[in-house]
């Protein structure tokens, strides 16, 4: 027998859903009448040259992959430096040697807890941190960043290759997103979201590949200037499930539009540094992740459409398997497949089914 239950507080900023989707628990009740509560839990590692990745850590985010094989301790040298070199270079007031600031990084991991000592991997995502040196100050950054999902992986790698298959066109399937959007919400409305950060979650990352994007003539100081498309994504469209707009940017002396998922107001919420961290790190791992889009020799024109196949562009120092990080998504979406989506699938259905998206 399967029942449900849930407690919640609200926000101005996050009013996606209702208040009492804010943290939800699952009871299963057996024959010997034990029970199960289910809820988030946010764990941080920080993201170093002395970083490992845990068991847990899905495989094809882009700092475990840069963590791994014998280039590891180099790999992460060069990308926190990278990470740096950028930040500097577009806080450049005050900044004559560009090293006045250093950016630090936490790795957060968002567990479902399913009792029994068991949890379930559900999200990840990256925390900036900013050290002043001229102020011998800590200055607070942003929390998004990465975005990494098992159960994302099992909608793209595993659900929608199923559902296509043998079919003459192309089609996703129904309700596709529902359940990773309710999940997401419902953590950023929960207690323990609250408890570790104070601004909601910016998400950045690379455009597609297969649209068109029109250049703007509406500029932000620290964002760059604005593109746009009149093409909607399967990704842009997967994170408004889960109650993110987007907008593109490319900044100032990058090659490529970066793609900001946001809550509220992007261009007004966060301060100019927030905003800096947040490009600094995912543009560094764009140029090592796609070096044919933000690590080509010529930049973004008016009208652009980026191509994986470009190839007038430089590559960085950093070892990245691409290839690996592709076929390890199924592994991965297999793995949520099996000790998540078909273990509770009655329950997540029932649970899913009371909230609108």
């Amino acid at each position: 027998m399967l029942a449900f239950g849930h407690t919640g507080v609200g926000r101005p900023w996050s009013d996606v859903h209702s208040a009492r989707e804010s943290r939800f628990i699952f009871r299963h009740e057996d024959k010997d009448a034990m029970g199960l509560d289910l809820a988030f839990t946010v764990k941080r590692v920080p993201f170093d040259e002395n970083y490992h990745p845990s068991e847990n850590t899905r495989a094809t985010t882009n700092f475990a992959n840069l963590a791994r094989g014998e280039n590891r301790v180099r790999n992460l040298r060069n990308t926190l430096q990278m990470i740096d070199n950028r930040f500097n270079t577009m806080a450049f007031w005050d900044n004559p040697a560009r090293d006045r600031y250093a950016i630090g990084l936490e790795i957060i991991s968002v567990e479902i807890d399913l009792g029994a000592n068991e949890a379930f991997p559900a999200i990840e995502m990256l925390k900036t941190s900013i050290t002043d040196r001229k102020n011998n100050r800590q200055i607070d950054g942003v929390v998004g960043n990465n975005f990494s999902s098992y159960i994302r992986d099992y909608d793209f790698s595993v659900l929608l290759p199923n559902h296509n298959n043998d079919r003459p066109e192309f089609s996703i399937p129904q309700n596709f997103g529902d359940l990773h959007g309710k999940m997401f919400r419902s953590f950023i409305k929960s207690p323990s979201y609250y408890d570790n950060f104070t601004k909601p979650p910016i998400i950045c990352l690379s455009i597609s590949h297969n649209k068109t994007y029109h250049r703007s003539e509406n500029r932000h100081p620290i964002l760059g200037v604005e593109y746009h498309t009149k093409d909607t994504s399967l990704s842009d469209e997967y994170f408004r499930k889960m109650a993110m707009q987007v907008r593109y940017f490319m900044p100032d002396h990058g090659s490529a539009p970066l793609a900001f998922y946001f809550f509220g107001d992007l261009l007004n919420d966060y301060t100019n540094l927030e905003l800096i961290s947040t490009i600094a790190t995912m543009e560094t791992f764009q140029k090592i992740y796609r070096p044919e889009i933000y690590n080509a020799n010529s930049p973004a024109g008016p009208q652009f459409q980026p191509s994986l196949e470009q190839q007038d562009h430089s590559l960085t120092r950093i070892a990245y398997d691409r290839e690996e990080r592709r076929h390890l998504a199924v592994t991965q979406g297999q793995y949520a497949e099996k000790t998540f989506i078909q273990p509770y699938q009655d329950l997540l259905r029932t649970w899913s089914g009371q909230f609108d998206l």
